[in-house]
Formats: structure tokens, C-alpha cells, sequence
């Protein structure tokens, strides 16, 4: 197998791990309110306490990773995340400030993550495999989710839903013992690579070597960065309120017992799953086919945010739970084509910067995290109705959406 296969292995593992320990709190959170007295605004509170540590090292993480390797980066954090997972139980039962803080010290660990193996990828992936790779890598977040979705209820329901941030903490353990002995920050740095392979992918790759400084004034006032900022927060706006909430949403909006909550809610990321791989594929094969990169970039990008809104407004016409799973599926196979939209549109406008640029959208996104979480739970103390929650999530889509099409670019911005 091709070294670089093995790295994107690794980083696909990385993410699946990333997003079970992420997802656990949305319906461990179930069991854990019961004799609490915690109302919907105090449980979006919690829910919302990760994303605090998960905006501080965004750029942190895409800066060191630039500068120093993107394997060391993500190894610590990930080893960070699992510790902070793993004593979440602990601080639980030290009162609500002890529980915010292991979420605060979880998301820290986790805000590296991204921007890490972007970095990575901007030196290890070849232009044409980049579309494909990055969204293979970035399903596993539907995957992660749904493990987390269908075996954490398995989990709680047998062990208590202690052992669900005990035996996933531990997994992590398990991934850096691997990453430590198989991946390298650079193709150059791997002793095991061929001569053939090491060619061609420095050849290919966006970036072949460590960034240099880039001034605060250059990027904080580049349209086509807040092109890709934007779609990333709006992107994340939905993703995270309903990694969050969905759980919920189907338990308590839809009535559905608890045993079938996690089968339920795993549908739309299935969808995600299958329909990243198509978009960054198909993104590949347009762009492969000479199709402008521009014209690439924003027709991916367009379905993705356009398919998705529509959607969105739609759930609350609907009645049946069957028909309301069905239309949020489908709202999850047109995101999939943002595999070949804004996500890879970093690498477009700073190659050796990549992981510092997606350091800078990705804690933008994070803010959803906690805008979301606890307007979500204000919304529905203030209505008691989800329908007015789907339709801001879909009024953000929609906008999202229109400022990528209107201000991408995919010229070099920074180097």
C-alpha cells in the first residue's frame, strides 16, 4: 500500500475517533439529566461548553502544524481529547462546573484536529486525488457518529452510560500507539516510502515544504478566505446543532423510545457518508476533465447549501417520522457535494498555508457550536416548538451558500 494511503488511513481513524467521542454527550446527556432538574437551556449550555475549548487552538493548531509537522499536532490533541473523554464521568459527579470544564478540556484537544491533517494533507495528497481524499477523510464524521449513534445506547443500556467515555477515552490510546509508528509530517521525513511514490507526490501536492510568517492584515482582510469562512460556519451551524440535538429532537419532538433513538438518528449520517465520497469524486472528475476549478468549487457548493436549505424548510410540513427522516436524509445527500466545494477550497488559496487558513475558518465554524447549541435550547424553552429551530438552520444554510458563490476564488491568495 502506498504510504499515503496509510496516513489517510490513520487520519480517517483519527476523525472516526474524533466525532464517536464527540457524539456520546448527546445521548449520555439523556441519562445524566435524569434527577438533575437541568432545563433545555442549561442542557444547551453543556452541550455547547466543548466548542469554547474547540475555538482557542484552532489556529494554533493549523499554525504549529504548518511549522512544525502536522503528525506531532494531531497526535497531541488527540491524546488531549481521550483523557478529558475519559474523565468526563469523574467530573460529572463533581458538580456542573467540573462537567463544563472536562467539555472545555475535550474541545481544546479537538480543536487541533482539523487543521492538523489539512496541513497534512496539503503535503502528502496529490492535486488530483485531494477532492476524493478529503472527503473520504471527512466521512468519518457521519461514520463516527453513527458508531457513537447506535452502540452508546448498547453501552448505557447494559454498562451505564459511564463506560461509553471510559471505553471510547481508551480508543484513542489505541489509534496514537499506530499513528506514532506509521505516519510522517512529510513524505520527505518517511523512511519507508519508494522513490517513485515520493516523486510523484512532490510533484503533485499543493505544498512541498514549511510556511513562512503570514501577516494578520494579509488574511483577515481577504474576501475569498471570508468566502470559505462563511460556508464553514453556516456549514457547521447545521451539523453541529443537530450532532447536538438530534438525539433529542427524535426522543422527545418525535416521541421515539430511547432503545431506537441511536438507529434513528444514524440515517442522515449515513447519507452524509455515501454522498461526501460521491461530491469529492465528482468534484475530481469534473476538475480532471479540465472543467474550470472556479466553476468546480461553486457548482459543488451550490447544490450542497442550496439541496440542504430546501430541505431543511420542508421538515416542519411534515408529520410522520418516517417522512421527516426520509427529507433530512435527503438534505444530507446534497451536502455532500460540499466535499468538493468550500472544504478543499484552502489548499486552493494558500497551499503551504493550509493549515493555518483552515485553523482561521474552522474557529469561525466553531462558534455555531455554541451559538447553536444554546440558542437551540432557548428557542425551544421560548416556543416549545422545533419547527422555528429548522427554520433558522436553513435561513443560515441558504446565506451560507449565496456569499460562497458570490466572493470564492480559487487564485492563490498567500503564496
Amino acid at each position: 500500500m502506498p504510504q499515503r494511503f496509510k496516513v489517510i488511513a490513520l487520519t480517517f481513524a483519527a476523525v472516526f475517533i474524533c466525532y464517536i467521542d464527540r457524539v456520546v454527550i448527546s445521548l449520555a446527556i439523556i441519562p445524566m439529566s435524569e434527577g438533575t432538574g437541568w432545563s433545555e437551556t442549561q442542557r444547551g449550555f453543556i452541550l455547547s461548553s466543548f466548542y469554547i475549548g474547540y475555538i482557542l487552538t484552532q489556529i494554533l493548531g493549523g499554525l504549529l502544524s504548518d511549522r512544525i509537522g502536522g503528525k506531532i499536532v494531531l497526535g497531541v490533541g488527540l491524546i488531549v481529547w481521550s483523557v478529558f473523554t475519559f474523565i468526563t464521568p469523574w467530573a460529572f459527579y463533581g458538580g456542573m462546573a467540573a462537567l463544563i470544564i472536562a467539555r472545555i478540556g475535550m474541545g481544546l484537544g479537538e480543536g487541533i484536529t482539523f487543521p492538523a491533517w489539512h496541513s497534512l494533507y496539503a503535503r502528502w495528497v496529490p492535486f488530483n486525488e485531494r477532492a476524493r481524499s478529503v472527503a473520504i477523510t471527512n466521512s468519518a464524521i457521519p461514520i463516527g457518529t453513527i458508531f457513537g449513534l447506535v452502540i452508546t445506547p448498547i453501552i448505557i443500556l447494559r454498562w451505564g452510560w459511564e463506560w461509553a467515555f471510559y471505553l471510547y477515552g481508551g480508543l484513542g490510546f489505541v489509534w496514537y500507539f499506530f499513528w506514532q509508528r506509521i505516519a510522517y509530517s512529510t513524505p520527505k521525513e518517511d523512511p519507508n516510502i519508494s522513490s517513485d511514490e515520493l516523486e510523484f507526490i512532490t510533484n503533485n501536492a499543493p505544498a512541498s515544504e514549511n510556511a513562512e510568517n503570514l501577516p494578520f492584515v494579509k488574511w483577515v482582510t481577504n474576501l475569498p478566505l471570508s468566502a470559505i469562512a462563511v460556508a464553514h460556519f453556516c456549514n457547521n451551524y447545521s451539523l453541529f446543532v443537530f450532532l447536538s440535538w438530534l438525539p433529542i429532537f427524535i426522543r422527545d419532538g418525535l416521541g421515539v423510545p430511547m432503545a431506537a433513538v441511536g438507529l434513528l438518528a444514524m440515517l442522515p449520517h449515513i447519507a452524509s457518508f455515501l454522498f461526501l465520497n460521491v461530491g469529492g469524486y465528482f468534484a475530481d472528475y469534473l476538475t480532471n476533465k479540465g472543467v474550470k476549478l472556479l466553476t468546480v468549487r461553486k457548482l459543488c457548493n451550490s447544490i450542497a447549501f442550496g439541496g440542504s436549505g430546501i430541505c431543511l424548510c420542508l421538515v416542519p410540513e411534515l408529520e410522520s417520522v418516517a417522512a421527516i427522516i426520509a427529507i433530512m436524509c435527503l438534505g444530507n445527500v446534497f451536502g455532500g457535494f460540499g466535499a468538493g466545494g468550500f472544504i478543499v477550497n484552502h489548499a486552493d488559496i494558500g497551499p503551504k498555508h493550509t493549515g493555518r487558513l483552515m485553523g482561521i475558518t474552522n474557529m469561525i465554524a466553531a462558534l455555531p457550536g455554541i451559538v447553536g447549541g444554546i440558542l437551540t435550547g432557548v428557542i425551544l424553552d421560548v416556543t416549545n416548538s422545533w419547527d422555528m429551530v429548522f427554520y433558522v438552520v436553513a435561513g443560515i444554510t441558504f446565506f451560507g451558500g449565496i456569499y460562497y458563490f458570490l466572493f470564492a476564488s480559487t487564485e492563490k491568495q498567500f503564496d
